[in-house]
């Protein structure tokens, strides 16, 4: 039998599906291996062109293959639906890939190496802690509001609020246990956010790159730590605008027979980092509305003519642009000078 030049490998936890060609474009390899024939199937196998759908075990299993010579490529979900045949198997999808990968315009998802991955995991955990926090936030209020006790609004009142719920002496004594309870395990959650922020800011100290797209007004170092550790090498993309449009940044496309529509953002890429630079923008408007930040000419005929959370999602496609052009410079921002009336 001929052996394969190009396999396209469907992964899951523990079974894997090979669909692999020769350079006669005959199928040679339909097989099925569990993890560990997998592995020794490969070692064994000289090296060939390999197709794994990009996930969140994929840049393991593509570091793996390439220590054993092969060439590895990730493609997004998205891109290989378009080769599946009929039907959704495993079969189907190895060999969408198989063939995906051939494609002259296809897109490549790079390989992350284990240090970006832990910097990636450094921020999901910071950004699951939030979310425990804000949970139990929001279940002390209310379980305080059923007793009639009512604290300002804000995650900065929250303490306040605990340590006037534990002092009532009105509530009953079941109450107070689980008030108590609840207080200990808020407590527990900010103790750790703590340490995983210490974490991160001495990872933003130590990154270049981090550090210079900081310097930009609005995004600050958990957004220049988001693009730093989840972004791809800027050298992927031909433009800033490509950039923004891999976030998600720029509006979806409905045109057809010369008439063009645009509606509303695409959504595309990665949520968290996305809505990290809305939030950083529209901090900055915040700021701009109090009179703490003078905008740039352009920032102010925007507000003039558009709602605020439309300029807010400008200004973050700005961001975005901005980061890749100092990712590919290596310079660091420099504020435009803002003329002020004679």
């Amino acid at each position: 039998m001929n052996l394969p030049i190009r396999i396209g490998m469907d992964t899951s936890k523990s079974v894997f599906q090979l669909h692999g060609v020769d350079e006669n474009e005959a199928v040679v390899v339909r097989r099925q291996f569990r993890r560990a024939e997998m592995i020794r199937y490969f070692e064994r196998l000289p090296p060939v062109l390999v197709a794994i759908e990009s996930c969140g075990s994929s840049h393991h299993w593509a570091r793996l293959l390439q220590s054993f010579g092969h060439e590895v490529k990730l493609i997004p979900p998205q891109y290989v639906k378009a080769y599946v045949k009929r039907g959704k198997n495993d079969a189907a999808d190895a060999e969408a890939l198989c063939e995906a990968v051939t494609r002259p315009s296809m897109r490549f998802v790079p390989v992350k190496s284990k240090e970006r991955q832990a910097a990636c995991m450094l921020m999901t955990v910071r950004e699951r802690l939030v979310n425990v926090k804000s949970q139990l936030s929001n279940a002390f209020r209310s379980y305080a509001a059923e007793f009639g006790i009512v604290g300002p609004a804000g995650r900065q009142n929250v303490t306040a609020l605990i340590k006037r719920v534990l002092e009532d002496d009105n509530l009953p004594e079941m109450a107070r246990d689980l008030f108590r309870l609840q207080a200990e395990e808020y407590a527990a959650v900010e103790a750790r956010l703590a340490k995983i922020e210490a974490k991160l800011m001495k990872w933003h100290r130590e990154d270049d790159v981090s550090r210079r797209i900081a310097t930009i007004p609005g995004v600050g170092p958990i957004g220049s730590s988001m693009l730093s550790m989840k972004a791809p090498p800027p050298e992927t993309f031909k433009s800033g605008r490509d950039f923004a449009a891999w976030l998600g940044l720029t509006p979806k496309d409905h045109s057809t027979g010369g008439r063009q529509r645009h509606g509303g953002i695409t959504k595309a890429g990665d949520s968290i980092l996305r809505s990290t630079l809305i939030v950083g923008a529209t901090a900055l408007l915040r700021h701009i509305r109090k009179g703490r930040h003078k905008p740039t000419p352009w920032l102010a005929s925007l507000l003039e003519r558009k709602p605020p959370k439309l300029v807010a999602v400008a200004l973050a496609n700005k961001f975005a642009r901005i980061a890749w052009r100092l990712m590919i410079s290596g310079g660091v921002y420099n504020r435009p000078v803002v003329a002020t009336p004679i």
